[in-house]
Formats: structure tokens, C-alpha cells, sequence
């Protein structure tokens, strides 16, 4: 479970890294942070749907 809960918690600040990218127009940040929020996102919403270990 505490995987799953620091993977949610990077997923959380790579959304807040998509907004700041987007605000300051730097879509090369805005790719990799979105990637990055896709991923991560996957990863925890799959371990804690999965039972986590």
C-alpha cells in the first residue's frame, strides 16, 4: 500500500507540473509532465486496484 500511495502522490505533483507548464507555455514540460501524470497514475490506480503490496 505505501507504494501505491507515493506513486498517487507523484502523480499528483506532476499534475500540478502540468499546470504550472501550461501557464508559463512550455509545451515541452507540459509533454513529459502529462507523460509522466499518465503513467504514474496507471501504475497507482493498478497497484491499489491489484491489492498493492
Amino acid at each position: 500500500m505505501f507504494l501505491a500511495i507515493n506513486l498517487l502522490l507523484v502523480a499528483i505533483l506532476c499534475a500540478f507540473g502540468v499546470l504550472r507548464e501550461m501557464r508559463r507555455k512550455n509545451f515541452i514540460g507540459v509533454a513529459f509532465a502529462g507523460a509522466s501524470l499518465l503513467v504514474f497514475g496507471w501504475f497507482s490506480i493498478m497497484t491499489i486496484l491489484g491489492g498493492g503490496a
